[in-house]
């Protein structure tokens, strides 16, 4: 892979196992905006980022104004670049070569290393929600109490000591309904340092989703979502209605309890559970698998 500056932007060549639509796409992440065919808006980790892909001979992608150091603290982390993607497709077919046809379809998906906070009231939010959804309250949020980003009509997310000060009444005024006194717990234990993401990510796996679904309103599906997607714990399979019915298809062929099909995953994929999820899952809900 090349990377070079050029005209205040970054610049990243020969690009592999990269696919911007299907990374922000597949359900892991919300506070994004679709500007055109692989190009986007993206808020995280605090930061604002237009990002474009141009797939061709030479697959590009351009960080607009961004500079390599950007790029090295914040944008390199949050893509999971250091990650041999191409390994870990290999290993994973190398215990179920039934994947190839997700894998190599959706091919470029990358999990996000994402903000633990927003990616836990985000998920909070997600429950009986579709991804568009989502997308709206998560902007609501955002555009009521989180920063204007200089230059465009787009919000960061609200950072937790600003979200304390917000009621309950006041989030339901933001339409997430009966998720409010779900968010207002879930910000108070955090703010209160009840809930610690480095502690989190001390625990294990059983551990940690034990402490975040004390947690008022919080279940096995989201904690596990938070897991894998807020605390980069890859060895979770998190199980929802689309990957219930993806997995009865695929390995079951009947109704089968959501707890019986994640233990069955986790101790089938082990340590690459969280990866096989999102390829199963994309590709899956695109195609109506199990529908």
């Amino acid at each position: 892979m090349k990377i070079y500056e050029n005209d205040s932007n970054l610049i990243l060549e020969d690009v592999s196992d990269f696919d911007i639509e299907d990374i922000l796409e597949c359900g892991q992440c919300f506070h994004f905006l679709k500007i055109a065919d692989h190009e986007y808006h993206i808020c995280a980790k605090g930061r604002f980022l237009h990002i474009k892909q141009e797939c061709g001979s030479v697959n590009k992608v351009i960080f607009y104004n961004t500079t390599i150091s950007d790029y090295e603290e914040v944008w390199k982390d949050y893509f999971d670049m250091n990650t041999d993607y191409r390994h870990i497709k290999k290993m994973i077919l190398s215990i179920d070569d039934r994947l190839e046809t997700a894998i190599r379809a959706k091919a470029g998906i990358r999990i996000l290393h994402q903000d633990f906070f927003e990616t836990l009231i985000s998920f909070i939010i997600s429950q009986n929600k579709q991804i568009p959804h989502i997308k709206q309250l998560v902007h609501t949020l955002s555009l009521r109490y989180g920063t204007r980003v200089d230059g465009y009509d787009e919000y960061l997310f609200p950072a937790v000591d600003k979200l304390n000060d917000v009621s309950v009444d006041e989030l339901k005024e933001c339409k997430v309904g009966f998720r409010a006194p779900y968010i207002r717990d879930a910000v108070s234990r955090v703010y209160n340092g009840d809930i610690k993401e480095d502690e989190l990510k001390c625990m294990s796996v059983q551990d940690a989703r034990e402490k975040l679904m004390t947690i008022h309103g919080v279940g096995e599906k989201v904690s596990n979502c938070v897991l894998l997607f807020g605390l980069g714990r890859m060895d979770v399979f998190p199980v929802d209605v689309w990957m219930k019915r993806i997995m009865e298809f695929m390995y079951f062929g009947k109704d089968t309890k959501k707890e019986i099909i994640e233990s069955f995953a986790c101790e089938k994929y082990g340590e690459y559970a969280g990866y096989a999820q999102q390829y199963l899952f994309h590709y899956g809900r695109e195609n109506g698998i199990g529908k």
